[in-house]
């Protein structure tokens, strides 16, 4: 499966690279000269980047836990930050932050970390640092979902990187999500922080590399547990 955003670069990329070939096959730029090398090595780089994008574009189907209460990873990539904090915006109060660094490698579609409905959907621009930093989570171009669950509030921000300029949030204030489906996109490398109320049992690990919609990274616990 791919993300619909892919096609239109993929298809561009496709059509220039077929438009190359097909110069090469009619013999255009002569045969074995600077010309035909050069326009070879063009119908290789367009291929090859068409590839790339459908790649970069992937959307495997996530192995969604059965388990109604885990919350699941809504980004794919390394575990950089588990801390305890205050999140005043939708939370209202201490949480667990979680917080999952995306190279350009890793699937970048986000999904749902837990079932419920959107209460507050932001978006603001800002900066394009690199998205392990820490300032990336106050300073970037970023867009924020709540969703209101059984168990507490759930915060999830999707943070642009230094080469993403482009976030992509589906759900609108209302809506209702369900765990492991997917919300939204960032292009290229960024960063997804997620909110979490701080009685939840947290069951991940800085370092821990995750699966979209499949890691489990905590276990929702009522308010009434300590």
């Amino acid at each position: 499966m791919f993300a619909r955003e892919g096609y239109p670069f993929a298809a561009a990329a496709l059509l220039l690279a077929g438009v190359l070939w097909s110069a090469i096959w009619a013999g255009l730029g002569g045969s074995g000269g600077a010309g035909w090398v050069a326009l070879r090595g063009a119908a290789w780089l367009f291929t090859l980047l068409a590839l790339f994008v459908l790649w970069f574009f992937r959307n495997p189907e996530p192995s969604i836990p059965t388990d109604a209460t885990l919350v699941v990873a809504p980004g794919q990539g390394k575990i950089i930050l588990v801390e305890d904090v205050e999140e005043t915006s939708y939370v209202g109060g201490r949480a667990t932050k979680i917080s999952i660094f995306l190279s350009v490698f890793d699937v970048h579609v986000q999904r749902a970390p837990v079932s419920g409905t959107v209460e507050q959907k932001i978006y603001r621009p800002g900066a394009y640092a690199v998205a392990w930093a820490d300032k990336a989570s106050e300073d970037n171009e970023q867009a924020s979902l709540g969703i209101a669950t059984e168990n507490g509030r759930v915060l999830v921000r999707q943070i642009a990187g230094l080469v993403a300029r482009r976030i992509i949030t589906d759900p609108s204030e209302g809506d209702t999500v369900e765990r492991g489906r997917r919300f939204g996109l960032i292009r290229f490398g960024s960063r997804v922080d997620l909110f979490i109320p701080a009685h939840w049992e947290v069951l991940c690990a800085v370092g821990d590399r995750v699966t979209v919609g499949s890691t489990p990274l905590a276990r929702q616990l009522p308010e009434s547990t300590p």
